[in-house]
């Protein structure tokens, strides 16, 4: 063989060898770095130990030391990548076309699959946007009014004359009676407290191995969640004779006005599946996130004097333009933005929700890793909240940060999610959470009397004892 030909045969076999290697890194064949452990079970035991022991978020950083930001695990039955960070952030809640919103089979099973949070595309938007039309501002600020009356009446139920309380309990039985009220129409008595009853059985293995056997934690949710099913369903149809009656408005409630929805031709029109199905939802996610943020401010005004006179002062100001009796409005709820900020910072510090899955509907490169069709993506979202690269000191407990003129970068604060899978009861949140405090510290000092302050998820951040308080009025 001449030098000609060897030459050019070692050209061509570079020239194969560069090419493939290029072809390599454009379709990436590598799976994230981890361990998928036992078949079915995998991490969930570990995961769950974790969020029960207030350790999930060391959980999380070691597996982020140990295998970088992106890692395979197995959760809850499913093969699952981690992802970390605001690009990772951004691209789960900007990619419909290789992500879906599904939730682990546990959630599913008992949530139902017609829910905001299984749905995607065109199903999604209708959802959303009837979900929307109820939530949005302009409608909630007449509900302000409403929302006092049903504050003030669970104090004088359950706070005035009381020396000592247990908080977290009384925030829960607080926020889901406005939720009775204010989005099922349901009002005190016997259908009300069976609805809560229900509810909570329905929570109790939310996150969980699904199971269905005997004694399981998920054998219960499953009871619950059809408690829960068939007494929705009855409110269904009380409210749809009622509307045919016209003794009911599209603005009394959101089931009345899921109900009311129809479009032309009923393309638009909710189905009762889906009223069901996202009445859940709406019931999980505004009961457990308020009630828990509420707790905690309570717990930090009784920890930190200086946010706590920082509140105080400034609904002290708006009590004093009120006249006796007079509801909130509006107006007074614009004025609380010191609050509004403490409450926004509490959120940060101690997410409701501590994480998330989506499903992944077909293969995809993420950071130079193939991510599988079928496996689902979990993130979580302290992954930002607490990365002192974008939130200096993240330990220390600081409103400022959302004072409006510090900048902080798009899909780093994620409490209520982002981009268009954001959370469409974010404002109701906010009027719910501040109403609340509105009245309790105008009314009320306290202190805490458990000696253990800590917390643990179960799912939910949850106190010590469930935050037990000694409560003294304010004298006037």
């Amino acid at each position: 063989m001449d030098t000609t030909t060897i030459f050019f045969t070692v050209l061509s076999l570079l020239t194969i060898f560069l090419y493939l290697l290029k072809g390599r890194k454009r379709s990436p064949t590598k799976l994230p770095p981890g361990s998928l452990g036992i078949p079915f079970i995998g991490q969930s035991l570990h995961l769950l130990q974790a969020m029960r022991t207030n350790t999930a978020e060391k959980w999380i950083e070691g597996r982020i030391k140990r295998y970088g930001p992106i890692s395979k695990l197995n959760i809850f039955g499913k093969q699952t990548v981690l992802v970390t960070g605001p690009v990772a952030n951004k691209f789960l809640f900007t990619s419909e076309d290789k992500l879906s919103n599904q939730q682990p089979t546990s959630i599913k099973m008992i949530m139902g699959d017609r829910n905001l949070f299984e749905l995607r595309g065109e199903d999604h938007k209708r959802l959303r946007s009837a979900l929307v039309s109820f939530l949005k501002p302009e409608v909630l600020k007449s509900y302000i009014g409403k929302m006092d009356r049903e504050v003030k009446q669970h104090i004088d139920m359950h706070w005035r004359g009381q020396q000592k309380l247990t908080v977290l309990p009384l925030m829960k039985a607080l926020t889901f009676d406005i939720m009775s009220s204010l989005l099922f129409g349901v009002e005190l008595g016997t259908k009300r407290q069976r609805l809560i009853k229900g509810f909570q059985e329905m929570l109790t293995g939310i996150l969980a191995v699904p199971l269905n056997l005997p004694f399981t934690n998920f054998r219960k949710s499953l009871k619950g969640s059809a408690r829960v099913r068939t007494m929705i369903k009855d409110l269904i149809s009380e409210k749809r004779i009622a509307l045919e009656q016209g003794r009911a408005s599209c603005h009394d409630d959101l089931i009345t006005c899921l109900l009311s929805i129809r479009g032309e031709d009923n393309k638009d029109a909710i189905t009762e599946k889906e009223i069901v199905d996202n009445a859940m939802v709406v019931m999980l996610a505004g009961h457990d996130t308020s009630s828990v943020l509420i707790t905690f401010l309570i717990r930090l005004l009784a920890n930190d004097p200086i946010v706590y006179n920082g509140v105080v002062n400034e609904q002290e100001e708006i009590a004093k333009s009120k006249a006796p009796g007079e509801l909130l409005t509006w107006d007074d709820l614009a004025k609380m933005k010191y609050s509004w900020r403490v409450a926004t910072e509490m959120l940060r510090m101690v997410p409701p929700v501590f994480g998330s899955f989506r499903t992944v509907l077909k293969d995809f490169e993420f950071e130079g890793y193939l991510i599988p069709k079928g496996w689902q993506i979990f993130w979580v979202s302290n992954s930002t909240h607490m990365d002192e690269r974008i939130f200096p000191e993240p330990e220390k407990f600081d409103p400022s940060r959302f004072d409006g003129q510090t900048r902080i970068p798009p899909y780093s604060f994620v409490a209520f999610g982002g981009g268009q899978r954001i959370c469409p009861g974010y404002e109701f949140t906010r009027l719910e959470t501040m109403v609340a405090i509105h009245n309790l510290v105008t009314q009320f000092k306290w202190k805490l009397c458990c000696k253990e302050d800590t917390f643990n998820r179960i799912p939910m951040p949850t106190p010590a004892e469930g935050l037990p308080i000694q409560v003294e009025p304010i004298k006037k």
